[in-house]
């Protein structure tokens, strides 16, 4: 067995560890946009260390297939509107990497089986070999394939893990930062109504640009 695939197995395991760490404490039964303040308790009183428990927490989400919208969103309730950015970029990139890692080399099989009657999939596929890492931006960009899925069913196609994890860091940012704003309005504003109005305003511009992309790239979404 290869060093690399080693290293991965290992990879899994610490995951598996961790989410049954979290599903002991309830936290994975518990994460809906109505319990994120529960949520952010629990996270906040590690300390020094929420950063990797929340780092840990978004791992979970996305290779256990949970949902991730409230995930991010708890980055700026625990971290405010600018650390929360930070922190929830952090944790979605090492967990779409490791998702991707787990498809190529480890189980492959399985996730073929998830997405081989899927025509959407079919399509990404090819338009990665004719477009190469612009199909990935437009995917991310607009959700037209479930987002914890297609993390695993980019490692099943021809795109390097380098362009793969660099284009998507880029292109997942400005939703990332939507919706963080929404946590971090309530903890920044707490006492100032304006500042919670300032940040709710950069969510709702945000949300409103992300809106207005499938339209920019239409010539995309026509191909899929």
């Amino acid at each position: 067995m290869k060093k690399s695939t080693i290293k991965i197995l290992i990879a899994v395991g610490v995951v598996a560890a961790v989410y049954l760490v979290l599903r002991y404490y309830g936290v994975t039964d518990d994460i809906r946009l109505e319990n994120v303040p529960k949520i952010k308790t629990w996270v906040a009183g590690f300390g020094k260390i929420a950063p990797l428990v929340y780092i840990g927490l978004y791992l979970v989400s996305t290779v256990f297939f949970l949902p991730g919208s409230p995930v991010t969103v708890l980055a700026g309730f625990v971290f405010g509107p600018l650390w929360g950015i930070f922190y929830a970029s952090v944790a979605s990139i090492i967990s779409i990497s490791i998702a991707f890692l787990i498809a190529r080399y480890v189980a492959r099989d399985l996730v073929e089986g998830w997405v081989k009657n899927n025509a959407q999939f079919r399509k990404i596929d090819e338009q990665v070999e004719e477009q190469g890492w612009r199909i990935l931006m437009f995917t991310r960009l607009v959700p037209i394939f479930p987002f914890n899925l297609q993390n695993y069913a980019y490692g099943l196609t021809s795109i390097r893990f380098s362009t793969y994890v660099l284009v998507s860091a880029i292109f997942m940012l400005p939703g990332t930062a939507a919706f963080v704003q929404l946590g971090g309005a309530f903890v920044s504003g707490e006492g100032n109504i304006w500042k919670t109005l300032l940040y709710l305003g950069i969510a709702g511009v945000l949300m409103l640009l992300l809106s207005l992309i499938p339209r920019l790239l239409q010539k995309y979404q026509t191909k899929l």
